[in-house]
């Protein structure tokens, strides 16, 4: 804080003008005064503290009261959004993870009996081309069933 100092004016002689806007000493003693005034060393947080003086007990309770709620309240929030957070992502692990792996091995075995179905059409539209029937009889025709999973 800076300590302010009174000083005492010389009187003023009969013959002196009384108007403020003649004489040119309250300007340069106002200068002065300010150029002997720190560079703007107080921070922010020191000129806050001076306000303690300022402030009464009973607006500085109220204040702080008010600050430590909404603190609370934010602390309560975010630790109510980690817990959404933590519940949805270990969820989405233990749920989803293992729907993807199945519906993956389900879409491999599915393309498996896509390969198969046309490995066996491929032979069976090869086989009479391959081997002509001499007596001019054909063969059979041939049920394809496709391959069928285990159990079934």
């Amino acid at each position: 804080m800076v300590k302010v100092s009174i000083e005492n004016e010389p009187e003023r002689q009969p013959g002196e003008m009384n108007s403020p806007y003649a004489s040119s000493e309250a300007s340069s003693s106002v200068s002065s005064l300010v150029s002997d005034l720190p560079a703007e060393s107080e921070t922010l947080t020191e000129r806050i503290a001076a306000l303690v003086d300022i402030v009464p007990p009973s607006t500085r309770r109220a204040v702080a009261q008010r600050i430590y709620s909404a603190a609370s309240y934010v602390r309560r929030g975010g630790k109510i959004a980690g817990t959404v957070v933590w519940v949805i992502t270990t969820s989405a692990l233990l749920i989803g993870l293992p729907l993807a792996l199945s519906l993956e091995d389900e879409a491999k075995f599915v393309a498996q009996e896509r390969e198969v179905l046309a490995q066996q059409q491929g032979q069976q539209m090869l086989a009479p081309g391959v081997f002509p029937s001499q007596t001019g009889s054909q063969m059979p025709p041939q049920k394809s069933q496709g391959v069928v999973p285990p159990g079934f």
